[in-house]
């Protein structure tokens, strides 16, 4: 049961953290916003836009403004998985040599996977045992890693060539996929002057503990949702599949396979840390109207009709929340 004291200091350390993106980032408050939504949420997420729009430089500004351990992992296509996780190395102590686990760039709170279409479905895949479970295993022995842990991956959604289609079963465990879109005039004016007026960027000091993430965590976890908006829910999710009673005909017609129960999940807790980061202290429907894109709309997978017809994700879940009533 969540404390009067925990509510507080929750409340208090993500409104620091929210004005610490905001001094450096700018023109991406929605971004900053559902970002922190998946740290509260103990989920992973898949940043995608053209380069240049700061996708690098939100993930570095987060990691400055906890204060916790950061790694940046550039995927290649000559990446191996134990680039990644790290392996077996033999060490000589005292006369006798024995195997010792070097860890690899992956044990660290918050990990950039820059570009990670770039590597192989092998490497990619490296990262499911770690997005889901937090452990890695190596040889047999499994190592559990730190909370709180967060995934944060990087694609450019128009250079295809020399890039991998992420598997859905890795597509399925990133809590979110967030559009970065371009800045305003206003905003674009501003970024101009920040980066070219001062020497280097000033990344802010660190605003919140580890440990206020986890309390934050266990506050958001204890948020109340009605039983009536749970089941909203699922009726959202069951309508992406083309053989379910809810779906609507964009659904029917060119959808090939709809979300996971894990959508299911992604939706509420991400709608949970939504109404968190509103001030409010249960969930909404706009709570979940807010999140059910970034959401889902990496989860829907089109047949050949939907791609011969350029049929968009994004689209049929817009017709599917339309179709959907709150009861």
């Amino acid at each position: 049961m969540t404390t009067e004291a925990q509510l507080t200091r929750a409340f208090d350390a993500f409104a620091r953290l929210e004005k610490a993106l905001a001094e450096v980032i700018v023109g991406q408050e929605s971004v900053s916003r559902q970002t922190l939504i998946a740290l509260l949420s103990r989920g992973n997420v898949l940043l995608e836009g053209v380069p240049g729009l700061g996708k690098t430089l939100l993930v570095r500004t987060l990691s400055h403004a906890l204060g916790l351990p950061f790694s940046r992992i550039q995927f290649t296509p000559d990446l191996m998985p134990t680039d990644i996780i790290g392996t077996n190395i033999i060490r000589e102590v005292g006369g006798d040599r024995r195997f010792e686990f070097s860890r690899g760039p992956l044990f660290a709170n918050i990990v950039l996977a820059d570009e990670v279409n770039r590597a192989t479905p092998k490497t990619q895949s490296a990262l499911l045992e770690a997005m889901e479970e937090r452990t890695v295993t190596v040889a047999g022995t499994t190592y559990r890693l730190d909370e709180p842990f967060i995934v944060l991956a990087t694609q450019n959604p128009i250079e295809m060539e020399g890039t991998y289609p992420l598997p859905e079963a890795q597509l399925d465990r990133f809590m979110l996929k967030i559009r970065v879109e371009y800045p305003s005039l206003e905003d674009l004016v501003r970024i101009t002057t920040i980066n070219t007026e001062a020497a280097e960027i000033a990344f802010p000091e660190p605003a919140a503990s580890a440990e206020d993430i986890l309390i934050a965590r266990s506050v958001v976890r204890d948020l109340p949702i009605a039983e009536g908006l749970r089941e909203y829910v699922a009726r959202l999710v069951l309508a992406t599949h083309p053989e379910s009673e809810f779906a609507p005909a964009m659904v029917r017609d060119f959808v090939q396979y709809g979300a996971s129960p894990r959508a299911a999940i992604a939706v509420i807790r991400a709608a949970k840390a939504h109404a968190f980061l509103s001030g409010e202290v249960h969930v909404r429907p706009s709570d979940i109207e807010a999140v059910f894109l970034p959401a889902l709309n990496h989860r829907i997978i089109l047949n050949f009709k939907g791609e011969a017809e350029g049929a968009s994700p994004t689209t049929i879940l817009r017709e599917v929340w339309q179709k959907v009533a709150v009861l």
